[in-house]
């Protein structure tokens, strides 16, 4: 866990928000008993999640593909190479959904938009650095064009069928 008390905070906001506006049905399935809350999700997010990533390609075709996602200070991150479809897409259309699924233990779901992280930004040195103990090696190492992307979601929520369980482990 790399949340600050802060981020926990804003997260939990985040969560109560979307839960708020979310419509009925997803109400009827995500039940008081079965919803993660903010601290619950940034213990249980550890290590590399395969997030389903939805983007929107020019004609507004839904695209979805698989990358390597870190739950990382309340915010999904994840890198790719530049020249795939999907960092095209997000450079031109940031708008993004995110999915985390684990059969029926867990599901988080997300929209947002997408930011493109470069080595200025003032985060980066510690994602690449989490990615790297991660990973053994550096992103950046492994081709000419790696970007490092993450969202920024607007709405998200978690859901774990047996709450008891997943927070057991």
């Amino acid at each position: 866990m790399k949340e600050t008390e802060a981020e926990v905070t804003e997260l939990q906001g985040l969560l109560d928000a979307a839960y708020a506006q979310s419509t009925e049905h997803l109400r009827n399935i995500i039940t008081d008993p079965r919803r993660l809350d903010a601290g619950e999700l940034v213990r249980v997010l550890t290590g590399m999640c395969t997030l389903n990533l939805a983007t929107v390609t020019a004609r507004g075709e839904p695209r979805i593909s698989a990358v390597d996602g870190h739950f990382l200070h309340g915010r999904w991150v994840f890198t790719t190479s530049g020249s795939a479809a999907k960092a095209k897409q997000l450079r031109r259309r940031p708008a993004a959904s995110v999915s985390y699924v684990d059969g029926e233990r867990i599901g988080v779901f997300s929209h947002g938009n997408v930011e493109f992280l470069t080595p200025k930004h003032p985060d980066f040195a510690q994602i690449e650095e989490h990615l790297t103990n991660h990973y053994g090696s550096s992103p950046s190492s492994w081709g000419d064009d790696i970007v490092y992307l993450r969202l920024q979601p607007h709405w998200m929520v978690g859901y774990a069928f047996d709450k008891s369980a997943v927070l057991k482990e």
